[in-house]
């Protein structure tokens, strides 16, 4: 079997994930984390996450075509009205759990996709 190097066009991949802390680029970020194409930033949403919890994403929208919901250690659904309110602003959204986020943003990036991540820390 052929085995091809992964490369990431520009943007830093996910490189690992702990207990309140993501690694990204080989720099550590405690805390909720919010990555969009031109920036990575804290995301602490309140206990009920709301549309507005996705404003930086949703200023965004013409950079992203998918947002990852990394929703902690299990995964849970994406309240209703914050998930309509990303799809009005035309990008598609997936809750899961975090680790599967993680892995899932590594995939898409290596596949060039317009990908953004809202993750909660585990």
């Amino acid at each position: 079997m052929r085995l091809n190097e992964v490369t990431f066009s520009g943007r830093p991949p996910i490189d690992g994930y702990g207990p309140g802390v993501f690694s990204i680029g080989g720099y550590a970020h405690k805390g909720g984390l919010l990555i969009l194409p031109s920036r990575i930033g804290q995301w602490t949403p309140a206990d009920l996450i709301t549309p507005a919890c996705f404003a930086d994403v949703i200023a965004a929208a013409g950079e992203i075509d998918i947002l990852l919901v990394g929703m902690g250690a299990d995964i849970r659904p994406l309240p209703r009205d914050a998930r309509d309110a990303l799809e009005a602003a035309g990008i598609g959204v997936d809750a899961m759990a975090t680790a599967a986020a993680c892995r899932t943003f590594n995939v898409l990036l290596a596949e060039d996709r317009r990908v953004a991540a809202a993750l909660i820390a585990v």
